[in-house]
């Protein structure tokens, strides 16, 4: 299969700029790379903000053995996973679910993981926010079928809370668990019984760790909840270049899935931020929240 090569890592270009929220101090090389970064600061309730990568034509994730993460999506370009270190290095916390763990058991969801090149400037970034070296991850799991022996439980390089249903946390604890994994039991809904509310899982994870800005990384499942609540004040999107196209069959994922919205209950966003880097663009819009 063809993959196009990986632009230079060259600074992207503001074409509008948000000038909500306060503008981060960001260490010299991420300034001359990103440019500004403006993150608001809201009274009661932490930022959550979400960041994916997408084709022309919509699909975040091939969702194919060996080729389900974003790299394929992106054509590995460097730039943003420039902008998906950045984002993590700003984040307090990070939440996937099971199905993105699935799609990449190796990884960590840290800044350093997606670009160790710049892990200094992102450490820097980090410790200048008053944020620990890693976010705290937390996996959605409902059924809990999840391998504690993964790099993300095992390795002790990151704090992670699992959330799931009682089934889940007892199948869980069958296991060993690591000095470094919480695991915590809610409530669920739905007819499967195995389906987590959004809302309930943010409450959780304050309960867990006082969060000022949390980056919710996927999957479109989780993320379709997320929006169905109204918990998403902003979402990151790189659009790249591809088309990636779909057969009749296909289980090619959007960036949300599993949610409607429209006609009866349309959610609109604001574009507020744009940049672009070769043919990537940087898109970045505002969604309204409802209130607590």
């Amino acid at each position: 299969m063809s993959r196009p090569v990986s632009a230079a890592l060259a600074p992207l270009t503001t074409l509008l700029a948000t000038r909500r929220g306060k503008q981060l101090a960001l260490p010299p090389r991420l300034a001359r790379l990103y440019g500004s970064l403006r993150v608001p600061s809201l009274h009661g309730r932490p930022y959550v903000f979400s960041n994916f990568v997408a084709t022309l034509d919509g699909v975040v994730s091939l969702n194919e053995t060996g080729h389900a993460s974003g790299g394929d999506i992106s054509g590995f370009n460097a730039q943003d996973r420039m902008v998906m270190g950045l984002l993590r290095a700003v984040a307090d916390v990070v939440i996937i679910g099971a199905g993105t763990l699935g799609a990449d058991s190796r990884h960590l969801w840290t800044a350093a993981a997606i670009f160790p090149g710049l892990a200094n400037d992102y450490r820097q970034l980090s410790a200048a926010l008053g944020n620990s070296e890693a976010p705290l991850h937390v996996i959605v799991s409902g059924s809990g079928t999840l391998d504690l022996g993964l790099p993300v439980f095992a390795a002790g390089k990151v704090q992670t809370l699992i959330l799931t249903t009682r089934p889940g946390a007892k199948r869980l604890l069958q296991q060993h668990v690591p000095d470094s994994v919480e695991i915590r039991a809610i409530r669920t809904t739905g007819r499967s019984g195995h389906a987590i509310p959004a809302q309930a899982i943010l409450d959780e994870v304050c309960r867990v760790r006082p969060a000022r800005r949390i980056l919710v990384e996927g999957g479109p499942r989780l993320l379709g909840d997320f929006y169905a609540a109204r918990l998403i004040d902003e979402q990151f999107l790189t659009l790249a270049p591809q088309i990636a196209g779909r057969a009749a069959d296909d289980r090619r994922l959007s960036l949300v899935m599993g949610r409607s919205f429209v006609p009866d209950d349309p959610l609109w966003g604001s574009l507020t931020d744009l940049r672009r880097g070769g043919s990537h663009l940087y898109l970045r819009y505002s969604f309204p929240v409802e209130p607590a």
